[in-house]
């Protein structure tokens, strides 16, 4: 069948060479760019999240279980990003492997993940926002820097009249201002996020090592709490656990939104100096770093006060103001907003890139892959992800869609898993400056690793992503699939 038709290694050669991006991003650069989007909504917000309502002290566990399946899919991410160094990430992985619709399957999840994952930092970066402005003695008005749905939950903490209307302009705002910078190029994008991740750093080191001063082992015991079943806000049950070996797994799929900043990585090897060797050593430079940082700090952090005592939307800050040190809260409110404006700028910059990718193998309509005149960038779907995302970030709670991106990570991973395995059976021949260790092994355990954490999932969540994914296929089949290239060439 032509749907399982796969693009042959040359044509993605072809398309190297014919790259009309700009290429100025070196190994560190990229490197640069993948904590740039690893640090970020998951340490500065989702460990709120995990630790208040699911995983307790043992947070750190559920970042060392989500690490490993991410170091899996890692591996096999940077011997494909070795073979073929092109944008598209695992979509275009999968269009050389599996076949086309295989490969759109994963592309139409990876602009689910990249819309989500964007949009969750961007609701993210409005509450740390409002919080700097808070300590400089300026308050926002409830229904001006929220969702509706989160607006009457404070409102009613609070005991005021929820309002009849709320939009959250801050969020809307950051989404408008990082487009912009996008359209400017890569070489601006990737300046102002070397800057921000050195602060981003900087202040995280500071966390574990002052906060290491202040740990209470007291506040670990016990490290996973006992299991309870959730309840919605009338009682019932809902059939999901927190605590409990069962409430960490949870955790682990909340806080892998926290790591695919190495996915990113390979999307900009259309950009990188040497993508054959760089891309590689960034994705598993980025991972590595970015998850020592985060086990060190979720347990600097649940150590400090107890853990149903963090903030779900600004834990860091709020495990410093809590025993006291106000001023640290200054310099962590800072770093925090700074830092998830770049991670939003490479979350955008990978989704743009999936969708040039697709638009130049014909599944995506030539709108996607213009380039700006000058600036040599994807302008016009630039801006209107930026808009997309905005409107989103404007009216929805952070926790729905932060788990439908780590739904489209998982499932991204997972396949990425597949196709290096099945490339490796079926292209032994193909020139590899980078292989994975232990293929089969490490391929098989990716698979694994990622299937099982996508049934921790909340079933609301699976329900979405289900019609998400039905949605996909029938777009397949009335656009994508005639409008191929190789439907063009006839390629069975």
């Amino acid at each position: 069948m032509s749907v399982w038709r796969v693009k042959p290694v040359s044509a993605f050669e072809a398309d190297m060479k014919k790259n009309d991006l700009k290429r100025v991003l070196t190994k560190w650069g990229l490197t640069s760019l993948g904590i740039g989007a690893i640090i970020g909504g998951g340490i500065f917000t989702l460990t709120g999240i995990a630790a208040h309502d699911y995983a307790g002290p043992a947070l750190a566990l559920a970042f060392v279980i989500a690490g490993i399946g991410c170091l899996f899919a890692s591996l096999c991410y940077a011997e494909f990003a070795s073979v073929l160094p092109v944008e598209g990430s695992a979509y275009a992985y999968a269009y050389g492997t599996v076949g086309e619709l295989f490969a759109w399957f994963i592309g139409w999840n990876l602009i689910l993940e990249y819309m989500m994952g964007a949009t969750t930092v961007a609701v993210a970066w409005s509450g740390y926002f409002v919080k700097l402005l808070h300590l400089f003695g300026i308050e926002f008005p409830i229904w001006l820097c929220n969702d509706m749905a989160t607006a009457t939950e404070k409102s009613a903490e609070l005991g005021i009249v929820a309002p009849s209307f709320a939009f959250n302009l801050p969020a809307f705002l950051i989404t408008w201002v990082v487009t912009a910078i996008l359209v400017k190029g890569i070489k601006e994008a990737a300046k102002t996020n070397n800057i921000i991740v050195v602060v981003k750093i900087a202040v995280v080191l500071f966390v574990i090592i002052v906060g290491a001063f202040y740990v209470n082992t007291d506040n670990w015991t016990p490290f996973i709490p006992a299991e309870e079943p959730i309840k919605d806000t009338l009682g019932n049950l809902t059939g999901g656990v927190k605590f409990g070996f069962g409430g960490v797994l949870t955790a682990a799929t909340i806080v892998f939104f926290a790591y695919i900043g190495f996915d990113a990585v390979s999307t900009q090897a259309g950009e990188a100096i040497n993508p054959k060797k760089d891309v590689p050593f960034a994705i598993i430079a980025s991972l590595i770093i970015c998850t020592v940082l985060y086990i060190l700090v979720s347990l600097v952090l649940t150590g400090m006060v107890k853990y149903d005592q963090l903030d779900k939307a600004a834990p860091v800050a709020s495990a410093f103001s809590g025993i006291g040190i106000n001023w640290a809260v200054f310099i962590i409110t800072i770093a925090a907003t700074a830092g998830l404006t770049s991670v939003m700028l490479v979350m955008m910059l990978g989704q743009t890139r999936i969708f040039l990718g697709m638009a130049k193998d014909g599944l995506m309509p030539a709108f996607f892959k213009v380039l700006h005149p000058v600036f040599k960038t994807p302008y016009k779907s630039t801006i209107l992800v930026g808009g997309l995302i905005s409107l989103v970030a404007a009216f929805t709670p952070i926790d729905k869609v932060s788990e439908m991106c780590s739904m489209g990570t998982l499932l991204a991973f997972a396949m990425v898993c597949v196709a290096v395995m099945i490339l490796r059976y079926k292209k032994p021949e193909l020139e590899r400056p980078y292989k994975t260790p232990a293929v089969y092994l490490v391929g098989s355990l990716g698979v694994a690793f990622n299937i099982f954490l996508m049934t921790q999932v909340r079933a609301a969540t699976w329900n979405f992503f289900m019609i998400w994914g039905v949605l996909g296929v029938i777009v397949y089949f009335l656009y994508g699939k005639r409008n191929s290239n190789l439907e063009k060439q006839g390629i069975e």
